[in-house]
């Protein structure tokens, strides 16, 4: 492979014989270009195989504040270790720092990627890899910032150890087969954002301080591992969230300290679809397990279900939630004992929703929950309900004891 080196360490004295432009235009097939530290021209074009490395991120690719900052037309490039800065502000052209459409095996790798709308954009690219970049938008409102990674159509990707913080999401539309292992988010809308996409692996990430975790709508198929989302932000903040979503497998995942920790809204959604939630630690959470519609059957097994205020709730009343099954799951209001000595109550553990339909169902009464006038109206109804409770959940074979992952 051939390697064109430009060099600018002394930008006053030293006078590039091209601009960058020129020379991806003049590079043959499969060139790779390493840039040393100092600023080069952006809104760059790249339309062949080839690689463009800054060695260290000192060599700034900066645009013009106009379009995207790189636009891929080609197949087969690698963008890394460059620092990416000013995009346009275009939503409508979805002005980028990296910019991809219809081309495949793609690597965005090790970049760090600021003051850009959106961070990387792919459209119809399948096969490739973003990659340990660092990326957040520019200094807007939350809602009208870019996304920092937005796939379209965008097939068995690697979307692997990014660290994302004040972007709007990280989203996949209509994309399926893909990787999203180790990632971080902070201070995002949703950390990560799923709209009609197939099977994905959503694995290891961390998101915490987001308006939501993750959150997949109109989906299907997707196995989500031993991701941690906590403290997300405002009165809908929201850890995992479904809507209109099935065939889901959500196993060993970290649901800390959010409004809620698991929303469903008519999850599962298409008939004679299951959604599993296996191992899951629900924890310190306003709402451990909420409900909006229930459709099909979820099944919860062995779920830790400990230190919410409540652990499940329905925002609808008689909402169908006897159809959902609930094996082993610990539950920390269980009152029951374990006489044989197998890790398991001898009697089934039963929640009830009470004098909690004046919060649940009153935003405005909410503000009072946990105080001790709500707590004495709790206490009494179990003994003279004043309201017919509601059955929510029912667990035949509630656990005993728990072991919290780490």
């Amino acid at each position: 492979m051939k390697k064109l080196i430009l060099l600018l360490l002394f930008s006053s004295y030293f006078i590039f014989a091209f601009e960058l432009q020129e020379a991806i235009d003049k590079a043959p097939i499969g060139s790779k270009i390493t840039l040393a530290q100092g600023e080069y021209h952006g809104n760059l074009v790249i339309n062949k195989p080839l690689t463009i490395d800054g060695v260290d991120k000192k060599a700034k690719i900066i645009g013009d504040g106009n379009s995207s900052v790189i636009t891929i037309k080609s197949s087969n490039v690698v963008i890394k270790n460059l620092t990416i800065l000013n995009s346009g502000f275009s939503v409508e052209n979805i002005d980028s720092a990296i910019f991809a459409k219809e081309v495949n095996n793609i690597t965005i790798e090790n970049n760090h990627i600021s003051d850009s709308l959106f961070g990387v954009n792919f459209e119809q690219v399948n096969r490739s890899k973003i990659i340990d970049n660092f990326i957040t938008s520019k200094d807007l409102e939350l809602g009208i910032r870019g996304d920092a990674i937005r796939l379209w159509s965008s097939h068995d990707n690697q979307l692997l150890s990014n660290r994302i913080y004040k972007s709007r999401d990280f989203v996949l539309w209509y994309s399926s087969g893909n990787n999203i292992e180790n990632n971080y988010g902070s201070y995002n809308r949703y950390s990560l954002h799923f709209m009609y996409a197939g099977r994905n692996m959503v694995r290891n990430n961390l998101f915490e301080y987001n308006s939501v975790g993750i959150f997949f709508m109109y989906s299907s198929g997707t196995i989500a591992i031993s991701n941690t989302v906590k403290n997300s932000l405002g009165a809908f903040g929201v850890g995992i969230g479904m809507k209109d979503s099935s065939n889901f497998t959500l196993l060993e995942n970290n649901l800390i300290y959010n409004p809620r920790g698991l929303y469903l809204d008519q999850s599962p959604y298409h008939p004679r679809t299951v959604n599993i939630f296996e191992r899951n630690n629900i924890l310190y959470n306003s709402s451990g397990i909420q409900f909006q519609v229930s459709r099909e059957r979820s099944i919860f097994n062995e779920n830790v279900i400990k230190g919410n205020i409540e652990a499940v709730v329905s925002d609808t009343p008689r909402n169908n939630l006897s159809i959902n099954d609930w094996n082993a799951n610990y539950w920390d209001m269980y009152e029951g004992f374990d006489k044989n000595g197998d890790g398991y109550g001898d009697i089934p553990y039963k929640h009830y929703v009470y004098a909690d339909k004046l919060w649940l169902y009153n935003p405005n009464v909410k503000f009072f929950y946990g105080s001790v006038i709500m707590d004495l109206l709790n206490f009494l109804a179990k003994f003279i309900p004043f309201s017919e409770p509601e059955l929510l959940a029912v667990d035949n074979k509630p656990m005993m004891e728990y072991k919290i992952a780490k």
